[in-house]
């Protein structure tokens, strides 16, 4: 079943609904979720609206790390993902998403890029 974005579609205040002025267009549709997992690269590209494309990573193995006190960014590898504020079962699972902690060669780090949107991983050093 297609996932869709579009707005107005609901009930009104008194419990009556809404009848739709037309229906369902190809570029409403929205795409499921990309659960990015920490293993071996995995790149997927995709086609989206304006003939652009966007690169999602499937999974991941190495992200830019910066370093705040040294103002650096260095390439390492990702252990396993500590914390995760938006599902608690992605850390059992090792999904990746904006926000989480994970735990690398050089400490611990939050994820501040999307990965399942850019295609790459960055974080800052905690």
């Amino acid at each position: 079943m297609a996932i869709v974005q579009k707005s107005g579609v609901g009930r009104k205040e008194s419990g009556g609904r809404y009848k739709s002025a037309r229906g369902k267009r190809i570029y409403e549709i929205g795409s499921h979720p990309t659960l990015t997992h920490v293993g071996k690269d995995n790149l997927k590209k995709v086609t989206v609206l304006g003939g652009k494309c966007k690169i999602r990573a499937l999974s991941i193995e190495h992200i830019n790390l910066y370093d705040p006190k040294t103002k650096t960014f260095v390439k390492t590898k990702i252990k396993i993902v500590s914390e995760t504020p938006c599902n608690r079962h992605y850390v059992r699972r090792n999904i990746l998403t904006k926000g989480a902690i994970i735990d690398t060669d050089k400490g611990r780090a939050k994820v501040t890029s999307r990965p399942g949107q850019n295609g790459s991983v960055n974080a800052v050093l905690i």
